[in-house]
């Protein structure tokens, strides 16, 4: 089978109608692979649990293929990664959840397995308390290299994705729409930094538009594919807490910015902190506790490295004195050394632990 011919079938599987992320697992499972689904037989299909005849006739007669070559030329054309859930490169993190997507449209260069992934969601119309403190959280957590996730809507969202950017963090925006519909259309400039530092992320075909039964989907992702979330202002209602709940529900540890009684935008993280389905949150002092983040080991060895290194590599490490993250090429002016060698030394320190690389071709120093 060509690379094509599989892709075909990765996307083909998504568009049959009422097979969803379960029954899909069922089916390659029962038949032992992808394409020995799309081979079999209606006899044989309809013999696997949740399937039946009509179903098992709708699969055999492949009239879905149709729609997935169109998906398959807009994946090519606009040069998206369709990841398979049998993929390496798959989110590990969603493989623990049944309900999972079996396909994510990826664009862009973030680690999609990350070290440590924080989500950052809240309210729409964040007070400026809110957002100053969604600053200065991701800014603190910034010596962790935590890879921030969120969901690219107004608010707290898109303060979230613009504070990574600044603060040299990969950031992933997990969509409610196809590539072809970035939502809302004020964040597609937002949208294009992203995919320099980070990744824009979706289960649905390209032309899909942002319907309302797809953000509670795009939710369950953002829960699924972080360590930590941070609800930092949010009402009682709406997709925060949906997120928050679906978190718990995947025994994810969920973090709530306390606010005042009389506040709508406060009731929805109180009512998180009083139920106990969130730490209360004050610093990031708090997820690093919580999550047993700890640096202070690193900075230790890398005092006893920096006395080992060569001539070179003092230089390097001189240059991200009055420049925390570097680019290639900006380490390459400062320091002079041409690229092949330069090349070797960056894959040398950073074995060692003394530069870490950063999506973009970008490094800083392990503090």
């Amino acid at each position: 089978m060509t690379q094509d011919q599989e892709l075909l079938y990765r996307i083909g599987i998504t568009k049959i109608p009422k097979v969803g992320p379960i029954l899909t697992k069922n089916l390659i499972s029962y038949s032992g692979s992808l394409e020995a689904v799309f081979k079999a037989k209606p006899s044989s299909l309809a013999k696997i649990p949740q399937v039946g005849e009509i179903l098992a006739k709708a699969i055999a007669k492949k009239d879905y293929l149709k729609a997935a070559e169109e998906e398959l030329e807009l994946v090519k054309k606009h040069k998206i990664e369709a990841i398979f859930y049998l993929d390496e490169n798959y989110p590990k993190r969603l493989l623990a959840y049944d309900q999972s997507p079996v396909l994510i449209y990826h664009k862009g260069v973030a680690n999609l397995n990350h070290e440590k992934i924080v989500a950052v969601v809240g309210t729409r119309t964040p007070s400026d308390n809110g957002i100053n403190f969604c600053e200065q959280v991701i800014e603190d957590l910034q010596s962790m290299q935590p890879l921030i996730l969120s969901g690219l809507a107004y608010g707290i969202d898109i303060v979230s994705h613009k504070k990574a950017l600044r603060s040299g963090l990969a950031t992933i925006a997990v969509m409610g729409a196809g590539h072809g519909y970035i939502y809302p259309a004020a964040h597609r400039k937002f949208a294009q930094e992203i995919l320099e530092q980070g990744s824009l992320i979706t289960e649905f075909s390209y032309h899909d538009l942002p319907d309302k039964e797809h953000f509670p989907m795009r939710n369950r992702i953002i829960a699924g594919m972080c360590d930590a979330i941070i609800v930092v202002e949010s009402g009682s209602k709406g997709g925060s807490m949906i997120t928050a709940h679906i978190a718990n529900d995947f025994n994810k540890d969920v973090f709530a910015v306390p606010g005042r009684l009389q506040d709508k935008m406060s009731k929805g993280c109180n009512h998180l902190i009083k139920t106990h389905k969130a730490h209360l949150l004050e610093s990031a002092d708090d997820i690093k506790y919580i999550m047993s983040w700890d640096d202070s080991e690193a900075s230790g060895k890398q005092i006893q490295l920096f006395s080992e290194l060569d001539e070179q590599e003092t230089s390097i490490v001189e240059g991200f004195k009055d420049h925390p993250i570097l680019k290639v090429d900006a380490i390459a002016q400062l320091t002079g050394i041409n690229n092949q060698i330069l090349a070797a030394k960056l894959l040398g320190m950073e074995c060692k632990g003394i530069i870490k690389s950063l999506a973009g071709k970008r490094y800083m120093l392990r503090k």
